[in-house]
């Protein structure tokens, strides 16, 4: 296959400023070709979408520029235990309260700060996520769901301070261009690449590439020479530099402000007591689906609170769960690696090159014995892949128009982190394409097992936060929580697998934790039969 190399045939993907110099040369009128921002929405869309954007509006710190001096600085700032030495037994809720401070020490009077926060016991490899409240004055109340007995520790850490959730607040509406994409067009020996987005900057001819099914936006620059047909493949371009101002990077800085502990003032644990044996056995079981936490690690082991999940320790028994289904991982990188971790694991699944390109796709392994076949594609542009042809260009939603389903076909879908640079309006147009098309799957094969895994948390710095940072990936992955309750999907909360565990935050969550995704993703594949 072509290497990124070969297909540059013309160089002019460059800054904006060029392309205005150039522009002046065509008699196009400047307009930008944006796609989100031409949606015809329907009543119930329009309400859908108004009411998704308020549920996730962020507190704004007040008018005016702040100071770096006047931010939040974890280290000045505190937590405290509520009555860290009274009698606590599993089940019981615990209460933090946490108390911001800015680098001269004075309290912040004012929330929209973003936070995470985890109770573990490292001896037992036990971990859970804690739910935070912002009190928009400074303060914030954390609450823990207190799961196994022992010594169990508080962290809460920082993540951003408010005055940065400002700036990529910012970034997200203003910049949807800070990461860019690219095409090849080729015809014979001559190629030539150009600049490609959901939405670019007037003043160039462009070829639109808009989905005739979905509607999904997307648009590449006119080739010279070559005519829009002749697309070949897409990839990501690279990511713009200088985004901030001098004032505003102070806002992000790794051992400062990014992902910071914040420590304790007091006792920063508490001994549980186990329960006793008169309570009810099912306390740590939570029937509605949107339990906090939705789960929690004990040796290890993730143990959901709103379904039964079964180690499948051993390749036989996830043969034996997957015999003779179909089951197709649709997404970006982090489904993926079920992919290799599936293939990996069970001996009798043989990946069946296809000759695609590495890490890109599509990838199949196959179990002939046990009549066995999964798959992986990645979902469709905006996606920061490396290579991917033109014909393998596929949205999900039409993938999912071509499954005829049924209780032999399982679908796992994850779609996240590439749409962290875009308004949210382009993920929920993204998201209501999918979900219709799984609405209408479930319609025409009832018994066919769809399993969404959630966003995750990553590690972060100066960089990388402005493209991908958790508070994006917060954001979308509670837009899609609230569009996917009600219907008939289940979920892998990735997330809360990664802030419970004790691993270091990573994009692609170490491998003990992809186990833990697995075996709840089988076991909604192969319940227990109680």
């Amino acid at each position: 296959h072509l290497d990124d190399d070969t297909v540059s045939g013309s160089n002019w993907i460059t800054e904006n400023n060029v392309q205005h110099s150039l522009s002046q040369t065509t008699k196009t009128t400047r307009k930008p070709y944006c796609g989100y921002t031409q949606q015809t929405l329907s009543k119930r869309e329009q309400a859908e979408q108004e009411s998704l954007l308020a549920a996730i509006q962020w507190p704004k710190p007040p008018d005016g520029k702040i100071a770096f001096a006047q931010s939040t600085d974890p280290t000045h700032s505190d937590f405290v235990i509520a009555k860290p030495s009274r009698f606590f037994k599993v089940g019981d809720q615990l209460e933090v309260l946490v108390r911001m401070k800015d680098f001269q020490g004075k309290p912040k009077q004012y929330g929209g700060d973003y936070l995470q926060a985890r109770i573990h016991s490292p001896v037992l490899k036990a971990g859970a996520a804690g739910r935070i409240v912002d009190c928009h004055n400074g303060l914030y109340k954390v609450f823990f769901t207190l799961l196994w007995p022992g010594e169990v520790k508080v962290s809460v850490s920082l993540v951003h301070p408010s005055e940065a959730i400002q700036v990529l607040l910012r970034l997200r509406e203003e910049r949807p261009d800070r990461v860019y994409f690219k095409s090849s067009f080729k015809s014979g020996r001559y190629s030539e690449t150009t600049e490609c987005n959901v939405c670019l900057p007037g003043g160039l001819p462009v070829c639109n590439f808009t989905d005739l099914y979905t509607g999904e936006p997307w648009f590449c620059y006119k080739p010279r020479k070559l005519s829009c047909a002749s697309r070949i493949s897409h990839a990501k371009g690279g990511y713009l530099k200088g985004l901030l101002t001098q004032e505003e990077s102070l806002f992000f800085q790794s051992d400062v402000n990014i992902k910071r502990p914040i420590l304790s003032s007091g006792p920063d644990s508490v001994i549980v007591k186990p329960k006793a044996f008169t309570d009810s056995s099912s306390m740590d079981r939570a029937e509605e689906p949107t339990a906090s936490p939705s789960g929690y690690y004990y040796e290890d082991q993730w143990r959901s609170r709103t379904h039964w999940i079964h180690n499948f320790n051993k390749s036989d028994d996830i043969t034996e769960c997957l015999q003779g289904k179909v089951i197709h991982l649709f997404g970006d990188s982090t489904i993926r690696q079920w992919f290799e971790y599936l293939t990996a694991f069970v001996p009798d699944l043989v990946e069946f090159n296809l000759g695609s390109p590495k890490n890109v796709g599509p990838f199949m392994s196959v179990d002939l014995k046990h009549n066995i076949l999964l798959k992986f594609r990645c979902h469709g542009p905006p996606i920061r892949f490396s290579t991917v042809f033109s014909s393998e260009l596929r949205y999900i939603a039409n993938e999912l128009n071509g499954i005829v389903g049924g209780r032999n076909t399982v679908i796992a879908i994850t779609i996240w982190s590439h749409f962290s640079t875009f308004p949210v309006e382009v993920y929920i147009r993204r998201l209501r394409n999918i979900r219709r098309a799984i609405i209408q799957l479930l319609d025409r094969s009832p018994k066919t097992l769809i399993v969404i895994r959630t966003a995750n948390v990553q590690e972060l710095g100066p960089e990388v936060s402005l493209f991908n940072s958790d508070w994006y990936s917060f954001q979308l992955d509670s837009v899609m929580r609230k569009m996917f309750s009600g219907i008939a999907v289940h979920f892998v909360d990735a997330w809360e697998m990664s802030v419970a565990h004790y691993l270091p935050h990573n994009l692609h969550p170490n491998e003990i934790i992809v186990k833990n995704q697995i075996d709840a993703f089988l076991s909604y594949v192969c319940p227990l039969q109680t």
